[in-house]
């Protein structure tokens, strides 16, 4: 059996990290569950992480930068419409092919707001930062119009929220959609 590097088992922890946290939310997730998907301690688990609001952070940040990056990718040469239809069907795959990560980020928004509420503004500071650089990212592909980059949002959490609830593609809820952002059966 190969020993895998500190490095290697953190990625480890963060990709195990998003599916419990992703399913069970960060007051329902324990790190032990984490540490036993992983294959470790939990004391082990805290040598790599200093706490488990560090581990949910990390986790976090980790969807925020995947979602940036399908943006940034499917959009590169393109403008206006034509990258929006494509960051559009882009997501819509990711998804698609990891529901996680659409929990994840629907977690990452209630753990926000719950920080926030025991008076702990730095988590969200911190994620609003990730956050803003996907905004960023979609407000340059299309040409840096905030109302285009602030729709293309704004229909992009209608959708986090329809599928989050499972609405299926076929119900009548889509039918205000077109293009790519109608879901997929």
């Amino acid at each position: 059996m190969v020993r895998m590097s500190a490095e290697e088992r953190r990625e480890s922890v963060i990709r195990a990290a998003v599916v419990e946290f992703a399913r069970g939310g960060y007051k329902g997730t324990s790190t032990e569950v984490i540490a036993k998907r992983v294959g470790v301690s939990q004391p082990y688990l805290f040598r790599l992480f200093p706490s488990k609001q560090a581990i949910f952070l990390a986790a976090s940040l980790r969807c925020c930068q995947g979602v940036t990056e399908v943006f940034r990718r499917a959009s590169e040469g393109l403008e206006a419409e034509e990258a929006v239809q494509a960051m559009g069907q882009a997501y819509q795959a990711l998804i698609a092919d990891d529901p996680d990560l659409l929990l994840m980020q629907m977690q990452m928004y209630v753990a926000v707001a719950s920080a926030e509420a025991d008076g702990d503004q730095e988590f969200g500071e911190a994620l609003r930062a990730a956050w803003m650089e996907m905004y960023d990212t979609v407000a340059l592909a299309v040409g840096a119009e905030v109302g285009e980059a602030t729709q293309f949002l704004a229909y992009g959490m209608l959708i986090n929220v329809l599928v989050s609830m499972g609405f299926q593609p076929e119900h009548r809820v889509w039918s205000g959609f077109d293009g790519p952002t109608q879901p997929q059966g």
